[in-house]
Formats: structure tokens, C-alpha cells, sequence
């Protein structure tokens, strides 16, 4: 169509999402300034590390999910190295409800015992199996970015969504998992799934 402006790069469209993100969940400018200039898949990968950076403040764990008071929220990440160094980078000094913030990075034939969110990165249904069963009843917040996450049984699964980061949330799984989730998280997730996904 002549006069039609060409729709933006994906690049726009990834930092224009984790503006609105941002602009939704309070205190992640501090994310936003440090996404690296790099390609579009760095880029993405660095929204998705502050995101979980941010989901933390907006999970609630119980106490027995701690050995005391001054015991650190814990994120593990499984099939995502980079993403890893980037999430480490993001929680390096910070405080999340009163408790710093630690990253893990997890091979497969670890045992996630001691983590509070656990990203299993990739689309690999065996991987996430395997992560899910390692965890077992454990109060942890299952972050994924497979076609099938939360049908699989992720809280919370990434998603592409035109050409902008979203994620979905079933409330069925974090319930299962012992995890309280905040309103105002599911007020910016793309579908909240009350019942089986």
C-alpha cells in the first residue's frame, strides 16, 4: 500500500514491549537501561532474565521455602547459559523482599533442591520433565519458553507474541506449587489460566 509506513524491526518491537512491561511493574528501569545493544536474540534474552529478576517480587513463597530469615531467594536455570550471566548481572547486590538474590546455573542431572524460581530454558519437553519432577511438590515458581509449558506444568510460560515478550500464567500450577501470585503480575500477563491450560 503506498503512503504505509514498514512495520518496525523486531528490535523496536522487544524494547517497545519491556517499556510497557516496565511502565507496569514498578522498579525495572534499572533492567531496561542495562539491556545490551546487541541482536535481536540478546535482546530477548535480556528481557526474559529481568523478567525473572521481577517475577520475584511478585511471587510469595512460604517460610518453610527457607532455612531462616536471611536465607537468599534462589533462581536456577536450566538450558540457558547466557541467559544465566545475564540474570546474574541483573540480581548482582540487589534485595527482593528483604532477601538477596542468588543465581544458579543447573545441568540437567542437578538436583534443583534450594531454588524458588527455576527457569528451564529452551523447548525441550524431556528437559522440562525432568526439572519438574526433580522439584516435585517443592514451592518453586516453574518459569518456561516451550510451546507446551504450561501443559506441561510451568506457573508461567514465555511467549512471542507479534514480536513482543508475553507470558501466560496458570494459576492451577503455582497453587500446586505452593506459590502466592500478586494481582498486579496477572494484570500484565497475556492469559491467566485458572483451571487445567
Amino acid at each position: 500500500m503506498p503512503g504505509r509506513a514498514p512495520p518496525p524491526p523486531r528490535r523496536a518491537l522487544l524494547r517497545g514491549m519491556a517499556a510497557c512491561f516496565l511502565a507496569a511493574l514498578p522498579g525495572l528501569s534499572g533492567a531496561q537501561a542495562a539491556l545490551p545493544a546487541g541482536g535481536a536474540a540478546s535482546l530477548e534474552r535480556s528481557i526474559k532474565a529481568a523478567f525473572l529478576y521481577k517475577f520475584l517480587g511478585y511471587a510469595e513463597f512460604p517460610a518453610a521455602a527457607f532455612a531462616d530469615g536471611a536465607a537468599p531467594l534462589v533462581i536456577g536455570v536450566t538450558g540457558a547459559d547466557d541467559l544465566a550471566a545475564d540474570l546474574a548481572r541483573i540480581v548482582a547486590g540487589r534485595v527482593v523482599q528483604g532477601r538477596p538474590v542468588a543465581v544458579r546455573t543447573l545441568r540437567e542431572q542437578d538436583a534443583p533442591a534450594g531454588v524458588h524460581l527455576l527457569f528451564v530454558g529452551g523447548d525441550d519437553p524431556v528437559r522440562l520433565r525432568h526439572a519438574l519432577r526433580a522439584i516435585g511438590a517443592g514451592p518453586t515458581l516453574v518459569v518456561t519458553e516451550s510451546q507446551q509449558g504450561l501443559q506441561q506444568g510451568s506457573v508461567i510460560n514465555f511467549r512471542i507474541v507479534e514480536e513482543r515478550v508475553r507470558f501466560d500464567v496458570s494459576l492451577e500450577a503455582a497453587d500446586r506449587n505452593s506459590v502466592k501470585l500478586s494481582s498486579r503480575l496477572l494484570t500484565v500477563a497475556n492469559h491467566v489460566h485458572k483451571g487445567a491450560p
